[in-house]
């Protein structure tokens, strides 16, 4: 367990703390996770992609969101974990694009186009974030 999983974002590394706060003024989807994975925060331009307000989700481990959101193929295939884009980021370190979908937590399936890229402080890898919208 990290030393901040399940804490508010006060107690997060100041540069998770300052891409959030970058993040709400973006109206660009953003989904933001820490060195666990664990959600931290996604943005309200996500929320209609996403199904919920990021207020009435909270922080989810890797897993739940995995499992909540189902991340799939173009053509509904299951997407292996190490596949998803914002896992990529966060394990390999690396910068990620895919087109892929989701399930909303209100039900609705949805195509998106997704970057995701890691994030570093002074201290090395701090989390990911992955910006994505909707996809034709």
């Amino acid at each position: 367990m990290s030393d901040h999983e399940g804490t508010q974002a006060g107690q997060l590394p100041i540069e998770l703390i300052l891409l959030r706060q970058v993040a709400s003024y973006l109206d660009l989807p953003v989904f933001l996770v820490d060195t666990e994975g664990r959600l931290v925060y996604f943005n309200e331009p996500a929320e209609p992609l996403l199904g919920l307000r990021f207020d009435e989700v909270g922080e989810l481990s890797m897993v739940d969101w995995l499992a909540a959101f189902r991340p799939a193929d173009v053509d509904g295939g299951a997407l292996a974990t190490d596949a998803v884009p914002l896992v990529v980021a966060l394990r390999e370190a690396r910068a990620c694009h895919a087109v892929l979908t989701i399930s909303g937590l209100d039900g609705v399936r949805r195509a998106i186009a997704t970057t995701a890229v890691p994030i570093r402080g002074q201290g090395g890898l701090l989390g990911a974030v992955a910006l994505f919208w909707s996809a034709p």
